[in-house]
Protein backbone atom coordinates (compact mmCIF):
# COMPACT_ATOMS: atom_id res chain seq x y z
CA UNK A 1 0.00 0.00 0.00
CA UNK A 2 1.43 3.35 -1.03
CA UNK A 3 2.14 5.80 1.79
CA UNK A 4 0.36 9.14 1.24
CA UNK A 5 3.08 10.93 3.20
CA UNK A 6 6.22 12.00 1.38
CA UNK A 7 9.40 13.60 2.63
CA UNK A 8 10.14 15.31 -0.68
CA UNK A 9 7.13 15.29 -3.03
CA UNK A 10 7.70 16.36 -6.60
CA UNK A 11 5.90 19.68 -7.01
CA UNK A 12 6.86 21.78 -10.01
CA UNK A 13 8.72 24.96 -9.03
CA UNK A 14 8.27 24.27 -5.29
CA UNK A 15 11.11 23.80 -2.78
CA UNK A 16 10.47 21.19 -0.08
CA UNK A 17 13.36 20.45 2.26
CA UNK A 18 14.23 16.76 2.56
CA UNK A 19 13.38 16.80 6.27
CA UNK A 20 9.83 18.14 5.68
CA UNK A 21 6.69 16.01 5.37
CA UNK A 22 3.80 16.66 2.98
CA UNK A 23 0.66 14.55 3.32
CA UNK A 24 -1.27 14.14 0.08
CA UNK A 25 -3.53 15.43 -1.27
CA UNK A 26 -2.43 19.07 -1.03
CA UNK A 27 -2.02 21.96 -3.46
CA UNK A 28 1.10 24.11 -3.32
CA UNK A 29 1.68 27.06 -5.63
CA UNK A 30 4.83 27.69 -7.63
CA UNK A 31 7.72 29.45 -5.94
CA UNK A 32 6.73 28.32 -2.45
CA UNK A 33 9.45 27.11 -0.08
CA UNK A 34 8.91 24.68 2.81
CA UNK A 35 11.87 24.38 5.12
CA UNK A 36 13.37 22.05 7.75
CA UNK A 37 11.15 19.75 9.83
CA UNK A 38 7.90 21.31 8.64
CA UNK A 39 4.70 19.34 8.06
CA UNK A 40 1.87 20.10 5.63
CA UNK A 41 -1.20 17.98 6.37
CA UNK A 42 -3.74 16.74 3.85
CA UNK A 43 -6.34 18.86 2.05
CA UNK A 44 -4.31 22.01 2.61
CA UNK A 45 -3.99 24.68 -0.08
CA UNK A 46 -0.89 26.92 -0.10
CA UNK A 47 -0.56 29.72 -2.64
CA UNK A 48 2.37 30.93 -4.70
CA UNK A 49 5.66 32.36 -3.42
CA UNK A 50 5.03 31.50 0.22
CA UNK A 51 7.73 30.71 2.77
CA UNK A 52 7.20 28.21 5.59
CA UNK A 53 10.13 28.36 7.99
CA UNK A 54 11.57 25.67 10.21
CA UNK A 55 9.20 23.51 12.27
CA UNK A 56 5.98 24.89 10.79
CA UNK A 57 2.82 22.77 10.85
CA UNK A 58 -0.08 23.61 8.52
CA UNK A 59 -3.41 21.82 8.30
CA UNK A 60 -5.33 19.74 7.74
CA UNK A 61 -7.91 21.59 5.64
CA UNK A 62 -6.17 24.97 5.85
CA UNK A 63 -6.09 27.61 3.10
CA UNK A 64 -3.12 29.97 2.75
CA UNK A 65 -2.95 32.70 0.12
CA UNK A 66 -0.08 33.96 -2.01
CA UNK A 67 3.14 35.51 -0.71
CA UNK A 68 2.52 34.47 2.89
CA UNK A 69 5.50 34.23 5.24
CA UNK A 70 5.24 31.90 8.23
CA UNK A 71 8.29 32.05 10.46
CA UNK A 72 9.75 29.25 12.60
CA UNK A 73 7.70 27.25 15.13
CA UNK A 74 4.19 28.24 14.01
CA UNK A 75 1.22 25.86 13.80
CA UNK A 76 -1.68 26.87 11.53
CA UNK A 77 -4.53 24.62 12.61
CA UNK A 78 -7.76 23.59 10.93
CA UNK A 79 -10.14 26.54 11.05
CA UNK A 80 -7.46 29.15 10.34
CA UNK A 81 -7.36 30.94 6.97
CA UNK A 82 -4.52 33.24 5.92
CA UNK A 83 -5.16 35.54 2.97
CA UNK A 84 -2.49 36.96 0.63
CA UNK A 85 0.59 38.74 2.01
CA UNK A 86 0.10 37.71 5.65
CA UNK A 87 3.16 37.62 7.92
CA UNK A 88 3.27 35.27 10.93
CA UNK A 89 6.19 36.00 13.24
CA UNK A 90 8.26 33.33 15.01
CA UNK A 91 6.36 31.19 17.50
CA UNK A 92 3.07 33.06 17.14
CA UNK A 93 0.12 30.92 18.23
CA UNK A 94 -3.27 30.11 16.70
CA UNK A 95 -5.98 28.19 18.55
CA UNK A 96 -9.16 26.55 17.30
CA UNK A 97 -11.09 25.57 20.47
CA UNK A 98 -11.99 27.92 23.31
CA UNK A 99 -12.16 25.38 26.13
CA UNK A 100 -9.92 22.40 25.28
CA UNK A 101 -9.62 19.34 27.49
CA UNK A 102 -7.25 16.44 26.96
CA UNK A 103 -9.96 13.84 27.61
CA UNK A 104 -12.87 15.46 25.70
CA UNK A 105 -13.12 15.42 21.91
CA UNK A 106 -14.22 18.85 20.69
CA UNK A 107 -13.54 18.84 16.94
CA UNK A 108 -17.18 19.77 16.32
CA UNK A 109 -16.58 22.95 18.35
CA UNK A 110 -13.71 24.33 16.24
CA UNK A 111 -14.05 28.08 15.73
CA UNK A 112 -12.68 29.74 12.63
CA UNK A 113 -10.04 32.47 12.47
CA UNK A 114 -9.61 34.67 9.40
CA UNK A 115 -6.43 36.69 8.90
CA UNK A 116 -7.04 39.12 6.08
CA UNK A 117 -4.72 40.38 3.37
CA UNK A 118 -1.51 42.07 4.45
CA UNK A 119 -1.89 41.51 8.20
CA UNK A 120 1.22 41.04 10.35
CA UNK A 121 1.36 39.02 13.56
CA UNK A 122 4.40 39.58 15.76
CA UNK A 123 6.60 36.98 17.43
CA UNK A 124 4.99 35.05 20.29
CA UNK A 125 1.60 36.72 19.81
CA UNK A 126 -1.47 34.57 20.49
CA UNK A 127 -4.63 34.70 18.37
CA UNK A 128 -7.63 33.31 20.23
CA UNK A 129 -9.93 31.47 17.81
CA UNK A 130 -13.22 32.78 16.49
CA UNK A 131 -12.01 36.21 15.40
CA UNK A 132 -11.10 38.12 12.25
CA UNK A 133 -7.90 40.12 11.85
CA UNK A 134 -8.50 42.96 9.40
CA UNK A 135 -6.50 43.90 6.34
CA UNK A 136 -3.00 45.25 7.01
CA UNK A 137 -3.47 45.23 10.78
CA UNK A 138 -0.38 44.83 12.94
CA UNK A 139 -0.35 42.70 16.11
CA UNK A 140 2.63 43.53 18.29
CA UNK A 141 4.97 40.82 19.60
CA UNK A 142 3.67 39.03 22.67
CA UNK A 143 0.12 40.38 22.39
CA UNK A 144 -3.00 38.27 22.96
CA UNK A 145 -5.83 38.96 20.52
CA UNK A 146 -9.25 37.98 21.87
CA UNK A 147 -11.49 40.24 19.74
CA UNK A 148 -11.97 41.10 16.10
CA UNK A 149 -9.31 43.49 14.80
CA UNK A 150 -10.17 46.38 12.43
CA UNK A 151 -8.32 46.99 9.17
CA UNK A 152 -5.02 48.85 9.70
CA UNK A 153 -5.26 48.63 13.51
CA UNK A 154 -2.12 48.53 15.66
CA UNK A 155 -2.86 46.06 18.46
CA UNK A 156 -0.71 45.88 21.60
CA UNK A 157 -0.91 44.18 24.98
CA UNK A 158 -2.62 41.42 26.96
CA UNK A 159 -5.42 41.49 26.07
CA UNK A 160 -4.56 43.37 22.89
CA UNK A 161 -6.07 46.82 22.43
CA UNK A 162 -5.86 49.23 19.54
CA UNK A 163 -3.26 51.89 20.26
CA UNK A 164 -3.10 53.45 16.82
CA UNK A 165 -3.22 52.83 13.07
CA UNK A 166 -0.63 51.53 10.61
CA UNK A 167 -0.19 51.94 6.88
CA UNK A 168 0.03 49.17 4.31
CA UNK A 169 3.80 49.46 4.74
CA UNK A 170 3.43 48.67 8.45
CA UNK A 171 4.35 52.17 9.65
CA UNK A 172 2.55 53.81 12.55
CA UNK A 173 0.45 56.73 11.34
CA UNK A 174 0.42 60.19 12.91
CA UNK A 175 -2.64 62.41 13.09
CA UNK A 176 -2.29 63.38 9.42
CA UNK A 177 -2.79 59.69 8.50
CA UNK A 178 -0.01 59.84 5.90
CA UNK A 179 2.50 56.99 5.80
CA UNK A 180 6.01 58.30 6.58
CA UNK A 181 7.54 55.55 4.45
CA UNK A 182 5.77 55.91 1.11
CA UNK A 183 3.36 58.86 1.40
CA UNK A 184 0.21 56.76 1.05
CA UNK A 185 -2.88 58.42 2.53
CA UNK A 186 -5.68 57.15 4.76
CA UNK A 187 -8.86 58.46 6.33
CA UNK A 188 -11.29 57.53 9.08
CA UNK A 189 -14.68 56.48 7.73
CA UNK A 190 -18.11 56.98 9.30
CA UNK A 191 -17.68 53.76 11.28
CA UNK A 192 -14.54 55.09 12.94
CA UNK A 193 -12.23 52.66 11.14
CA UNK A 194 -9.42 53.44 8.75
CA UNK A 195 -9.48 53.11 4.98
CA UNK A 196 -6.92 53.58 2.24
CA UNK A 197 -7.38 56.76 0.18
CA UNK A 198 -4.53 56.63 -2.27
CA UNK A 199 -0.82 56.79 -2.80
CA UNK A 200 1.97 54.47 -3.75
CA UNK A 201 1.20 50.92 -2.56
CA UNK A 202 -0.85 48.28 -4.30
Amino acid sequence: MEDSRSRAPNFASVTVHESAYVDMPVRIGKGTKIWHFSHVLQNTVIGENCVLGQNVVVGPDVTIGNQVKIQNNVSVYKGVTLEDDVFCGPSCVFTNVNNPRANIERKDEFRSTLVKRGASIGANATIVCGHTLGEYCFVAAGSVVATDVPDYALMVGVPAKRVGWVSRAGMKLDKDLVCPHDGSQYQLNDCGTLEFVGGKPE
